[in-house]
């Protein structure tokens, strides 16, 4: 029988999950949805109950040519036929599985280190259970949650190897087309498919569940990718970029996209006027529970780090995961996010509970976010830097890479990075460092835009820098500013007078002015 791990369904009998449903109604439902295989996991049942269940199950799955596998019991698989098992790492080895139950059985293994999957893969494996990709109540001896970015670190570890593998670990219909979006670098190493417990076997309708997911691991490719989809072809050329710019402005202040900003309170009235004049429609709220609600508006959110508690963290995530279920926009600026232990923790929790579109920081940020030992920050400021403008651009294309994303780097350079394209941005002025949330506002513009050119969010994120920094270029030369207090009101000025120029088809603002090149990484 082949091996389609598209969708992996494990069954779970306890009553936190299966409550008062029928076990075997809700596989065969889920089968007819589309599960291509079924593991049959119960810790708890005797030998004979198990033996009684794991029969009735493979005559269901018999009958439309799908796998059954029994959960570390090789007893169990072998008298009632089953194409196979899963083992744990500590259940029997993969050869003695083997000898037992043949050459065609199916055997695979759970991995959570790259340890552990070379080693399933030199013992004979079939395939390869990853994760736990995050935290469940599913299992309960669940070694270590290794998220996305792990996943992909065994993905690539293995890749010579051509070993099926799927994710597991708190899986479901939000978030799985960016589990397999962040999962896979490229396809020499992407998932074969994911498995999912409670999103099936806690469904109120398993049949319709079953489609649903698959539908979505199937369309994955084609509705969340790192700048654009895989269909249509970057453009590499600085000038061919600069070009398109002043159309993406106009269509932003034709658009008026929502813009919700979750942002500390002392940038609030800066940040709303700043999106006010570019031409998004700000809301500034910091309730998650309203989330859902804004996400239909097909805007975009933004996450800033500036103020951090444990209401404002679970917040966050739970903004982010309405925005990433509606597939709208979400901006990450992780502000200050090496200051302290409990900054730097609340950045590893939002990185591991979804997906952004664009990370925002200044380099003490960037270099938090990524890890590593250089990752020291003081306050919100970066500090001065001893990183060659090679190394930076390094930094943010790497970032972009693992992430699979877009990452922008502010600084009196700018570097904006989707992976492929990485280039500097030489626009702004000195005077912008001497206002308060002048950063933050950026990430404002930067998220409003990407929701209104998805096509090329790399593009949206250069129209936006490039609409903020010359707007503040311009401001800066005028006779009237003398100093931060002058130069605020000619920069909310010169922000709304680009929108308006562009809006009436004048481009001279960008294509004399944008300073940006192409770097080689």
């Amino acid at each position: 029988m082949p091996l389609d791990l598209t969708l992996y369904l494990v069954t779970d009998s306890t009553p936190n999950v299966l409550g008062d449903g029928d076990l075997l109604h809700i596989v065969e439902e889920a089968v007819n949805g589309g599960v291509s295989v079924v593991q049959y996991r119960d810790k708890h049942a005797e030998t004979g109950e198990l033996i009684s269940m794991a029969t009735k199950l493979h005559q269901v799955t018999k009958r439309m040519a799908v796998p059954l596998l029994i959960n570390d019991r090789v007893d169990v698989a072998l008298a009632v036929g089953a194409e196979g098992v899963h083992l744990g790492q500590d259940d029997m080895p993969i050869a003695t599985a083997r000898k037992i139950l043949g050459k065609d059985a199916i055997i695979g293994i759970t991995a959570t280190s790259i340890e552990e999957a070379q080693a399933a893969h030199k013992g004979g494996a079939d395939y390869l259970g990853i994760g736990a990709v995050f935290a469940t109540p599913t299992k309960e001896d669940t070694k270590s949650i290794i998220g996305t970015a792990g996943t992909a670190a065994i993905l690539q570890a293995i890749e010579d190897f051509k070993l099926p593998s799927v994710a597991i670990g708190g899986i479901n219909a939000s978030n799985v087309q960016r589990v397999l979006h962040q999962t896979s670098i490229h396809a020499r190493h992407s998932l074969d498919g994911v498995a999912v417990v409670s999103a099936i076997m806690a469904a109120k309708d398993p049949r319709k569940a079953a489609s649903e997911l698959k539908n979505l691991v199937q369309n994955a490719a084609t509705r969340i990718y790192p700048a654009i989809p895989p269909t249509a072809v970057a453009v590499k050329d600085t000038a061919a970029l600069i070009q398109r710019v002043p159309n993406i402005v106009k269509k932003h202040g034709e658009t008026n996209p929502l813009c919700h900003n979750m942002t500390n309170l002392v940038v609030q009235n800066f940040a709303a006027n700043v999106c006010l004049a570019t031409g998004s429609s700000p809301i500034m709220s910091n309730n998650g529970n309203e989330a859902p609600e804004l996400a239909k508006f097909h805007g975009a959110l933004v996450i800033n780090m500036g103020t951090v508690t444990s209401d404002s963290l679970s917040n966050y995530l739970i903004a982010m995961k309405a925005y990433n279920a509606a597939l709208n926009p979400v901006l990450f600026d992780p502000v200050g996010g090496g200051a302290t232990t409990i900054r730097k923790d609340a950045v590893k929790n939002l990185m591991a509970g979804g997906f952004f579109d664009v990370i925002k920081g200044n380099e003490g940020e960037i270099k938090t976010v990524f890890g590593g030992p250089d990752a020291k920050q003081r306050g919100v400021d970066s500090g001065p830097s001893t990183s060659t403008a090679q190394e930076k651009a390094k930094l943010v294309t790497d970032l972009a890479r693992r992430e699979r994303n877009i990452v922008l780097m502010t600084g009196s350079i700018d570097f904006l990075s989707d992976g492929d394209r990485t280039i500097t941005i030489s626009n702004g002025t000195p005077l912008l460092g001497q206002i308060t949330g002048s950063g933050c506002a950026l990430g404002s513009v930067v998220a409003s835009y990407v929701a209104i050119h998805r096509e090329d969010k790399f593009l949206a994120a250069l129209a936006a820098i490039l609409h903020y920094e010359i707007a503040a270029e311009r401001a800066s030369a005028q006779k009237t500013v003398r100093g931060p207090g002058t130069f605020v009101s000619a920069f909310m000025d010169e922000l709304s007078l680009i929108k308006q120029e562009s809006m009436d088809g004048k481009d001279d603002w960008c294509s004399g002015a944008a300073k940006i090149e192409m770097i080689q990484v």
